[in-house]
């Protein structure tokens, strides 16, 4: 209730700013009361009302008389509020006590003054309060503070050295500090503001430069056995890429100038560290162990799902159906793991579909060449459904990039040149996947349908075709319909219309096609 009787009392000052000394009265004594009740937004409010009303005074008089000041006392008032603010964010971490209000009033402050700092900039003052750097560099110092005198004591074993008793300590606080920023602190920010990043953001930072200092000092091979560990956990996998790139970067512009490798007692030696020559291989080891690991998931989850099928008498059917969902999802994850690097590979030359390069370079003939040659891949790839998977994947890769490139087919030839591409491709595509083991041969047959509706000239000829491709994958939409057509520049606007609503009307007829498989919807 004292609040609200606050709130009120600043519109009042608002609405009476015409009177200069009776505002600065009792704005002052305004201000003294948010202050002792740690209301900093309305105290920020209320010195922004006064800073507002100081700045709109015209007269000469007033300025000669008060304005100089005013303005010294305001100064003064911010400075104060600014110093409560940061002592409010210095407590933030504080395990007793809780001045979640006090926090939220001063960030909501914060937050208001940097709107005023905008309107500040814009009117050419130089006078900025920058509440937000403030902010930053006030959590980056209580961060560093904590962690150079962790709270925490120690608990560790008596036989450990300071070092590593120090280490558990910033272990501790860390952990300590983090969940009390998730418990406490988040809520008195605002979503947008990712506080708990920031704040995970300072502490790893912190943590990695506390252990390059420490690792500074001449240390025993127990505390080296202890560091390690911990390092490798919160070292920058970045730096650490960074630093082994260019390493290897190095070698490899030797090499390529032609340079001989140096030798000692007549062999070849390399004083690369051998820990970084080892990074390479032991990576390259584990990502195929782990492609491995996950290739068995999709065989198991198969088999558990023809036998949740065939045994429907052995499970109660919510159980049944639970099952399959987890084992779907399973499959789905394993599938997309072992595929994404397939799909990278690929998407410099996806990136060549619908172009003009496309069409006057055999390009797609090269497509896989460069997934097919990693032998070891392709042996984890050749689950016969995952392989179709990839197929489809594949195919439906292709048909995006065709329908959003930015390739127009003006003339009949070009568009008699892109059939002929699209089905040669689609030929291509059966080979190699089928040859492989993929039995999805009816996607060949949608590239085929989409080569014709370029080809065609006619409008009828044009709206069977589009009729017949949409009655047999009913997932096809409008809007992919209007792209594909839109490929046909010479297609005028009346005629892409009069087509769409015939392939509208057929399907509201409902006419009948074959069991379809879902592609256009993954589109």
């Amino acid at each position: 209730q004292s609040r609200n009787v606050l709130l009120a009392e600043v519109c009042r000052l608002l609405i009476f700013e015409k009177l200069p000394l009776c505002f600065s009265l009792s704005g002052n004594a305004k201000f003294k009361d948010f202050l002792d009740g740690q209301c900093f937004h309305e105290a920020s409010q209320l010195l922004i009302c006064r800073e507002n009303s100081l700045i709109r005074r015209t007269s000469e008089e007033e300025r000669l008389q008060h304005h100089a000041a005013e303005m010294d006392r305001l100064a003064a008032d911010r400075s104060h509020l600014q110093s409560l603010v940061v002592q409010c964010l210095q407590g933030s971490l504080a395990s007793e006590g809780d001045n979640s209000e006090a926090l939220r009033s001063a960030v909501k402050a914060i937050y208001l003054e940097e709107k005023q700092d905008l309107l500040r900039r814009q009117s050419g003052c130089q006078n900025l309060s920058e509440w937000q750097t403030l902010h930053d560099s006030t959590l980056r110092s209580l961060v560093q503070d904590r962690l150079e005198y962790p709270h925490s004591g120690p608990a560790g074993q008596r036989d450990q050295s300071h070092i590593q008793s120090h280490i558990q300590s910033m272990g501790r606080q860390l952990r300590e500090d983090l969940l009390l920023v998730v418990r406490r602190v988040k809520a008195c920010y605002p979503p947008e503001a990712k506080i708990c990043h920031f704040y995970a953001t300072l502490y790893h930072q912190t943590l990695s430069t506390a252990l390059r200092d420490i690792v500074d000092f001449v240390l025993d091979d127990q505390d080296c056995s202890f560091i390690l560990p911990w390092r490798a956990s919160w070292c920058f996998q970045a730096e650490l890429a960074t630093f082994t790139n260019r390493v290897l970067e190095e070698e490899v512009k030797q090499w390529d100038q032609g340079a001989e490798p140096s030798t000692e007692e007549g062999r070849c030696v390399s004083h690369l560290a051998y820990d970084v020559i080892q990074v390479r291989p032991q990576y390259k080891a584990t990502v195929f162990r782990e492609l491995s690991s996950f290739a068995l998931i999709c065989p198991l989850c198969l088999f558990c799902r023809d036998f949740l099928h065939k045994k429907t008498h052995l499970f109660p059917g919510t159980v049944r159906e639970d099952c399959l969902c987890v084992l779907a999802d399973m499959k789905q994850s394993a599938c997309n793991y072992l595929l994404s690097p397939v799909h990278k590979v690929l998407k410099p030359q996806y990136q060549k579909l619908g172009t003009s390069d496309w069409l006057k370079k055999n390009a797609f003939q090269k497509l896989f060449s460069k997934a097919w040659t990693n032998t070891k891949l392709m042996q984890v790839l050749l689950i016969q459904e995952l392989i179709g998977r990839l197929h489809q994947e594949v195919t439906e890769e292709y048909v995006r990039r065709v329908l959003r490139g930015d390739l127009r087919l003006k003339a009949r030839e070009q568009q008699e040149m892109a059939c002929a591409v699209m089905i040669n491709n689609a030929e291509s595509l059966r080979k190699l996947f089928t040859k492989e083991g993929s039995k999805e041969v009816w996607l060949e047959e949608i590239l085929i349908k989409i080569a014709e509706v370029l080809k065609l000239q006619d409008v009828p000829a044009i709206q069977v075709q589009v009729v017949s491709l949409g009655s047999t994958y009913p997932d096809l939409r409008e809007a992919q319909v209007s792209t594909l057509l839109k490929l046909k520049a010479n297609l005028s606007k009346a005629h892409r219309k009069t087509i769409k609503a015939t392939l509208s009307d057929a399907l509201k007829e409902g006419i009948p096609g074959t069991e379809s498989h879902p592609f256009f919807s993954n589109i």
